[in-house]
């Protein structure tokens, strides 16, 4: 990744620029994704429409050593329009580990986006389709995942959040803390937490500190005790 900076409605944006490689069934939608990203200076190498050739097209850059930093994908592909893309995506992130991944489906499915979330917790992305529309934020999850860091949608959060509040782990918790938690999971900073919930920063340090506390997520855990703290919920 390299630095980049686009001139957008009069202001000049500066980014991190990426290497992308998106696999979107639908021409529209790729292209359409393609444009989003080329207009805020991300390179995006390889547009593909099935999960063989998205595989494909990655164990070429590799071997040419050109990987990308972050492969977007639909959970649903041909030939079956089941889930080839998410059995993709999980295939990329165990043979290479370095590349982040975003997944976008039509809606929140939970096993997939459970077997997607286990293992490492670092590149890992699912979101709505209906967030591609939001265009700063799909574009700002893009570089997170990229970066090795987590971007969740706030509905796949809702759902995976609410079946695990069945299990003991979450009984700890209060409720400002299960809300904190969830803002975390979206991928929000603890400054973007504190103007979400309109508290102080100070506030969401605090909760933020008890949640990792009450999951017994030492400081050893690193940065990754946001996303850790999710995951113990999905695997509990």
């Amino acid at each position: 990744m390299v630095g980049s900076e686009q001139l957008l409605g009069g202001c000049t944006v500066v980014e991190d620029r990426v290497r992308v490689v998106i696999a979107e069934d639908s021409v529209l939608l790729r292209e359409g994704l393609t444009r989003l990203l080329t207009d805020r200076g991300h390179d995006v190498v390889a547009g593909v429409g099935d999960a063989e050739a998205l595989i494909k097209t990655v164990e070429d850059l590799a071997s040419r050593d050109e990987l990308p930093d972050v492969v977007v994908a639909d959970v649903r592909m041909p030939p079956t329009h089941t889930d080839e893309g998410v059995r993709a995506a999980v295939r990329l992130r165990k043979d290479y580990p370095a590349i982040g991944v975003l997944v976008l489906s039509q809606y929140v499915e939970e096993q997939y986006a459970t077997e997607l979330l286990a293992g490492s917790s670092r590149g890992v992305g699912y979101l709505l389709k209906d967030r591609v529309a939001e265009v700063r934020e799909f574009v700002d999850a893009v570089v997170r995942v990229a970066r090795g860091g987590t971007a969740l949608d706030p509905e796949v959060v809702a759902q995976l959040l609410g079946r695990s509040r069945k299990q003991d782990v979450l009984a700890g918790l209060t409720p400002r803390e299960r809300e904190v938690l969830g803002l975390m999971a979206e991928g929000r900073t603890n400054s973007a937490v504190a103007k979400q919930l309109v508290v102080s920063d100070g506030a969401v340090e605090k909760h933020v500190s008890n949640i990792f506390l009450k999951l017994g997520l030492s400081p050893s855990d690193g940065d990754h005790r946001r996303v850790l703290a999710v995951l113990t919920y999905l695997r509990s």
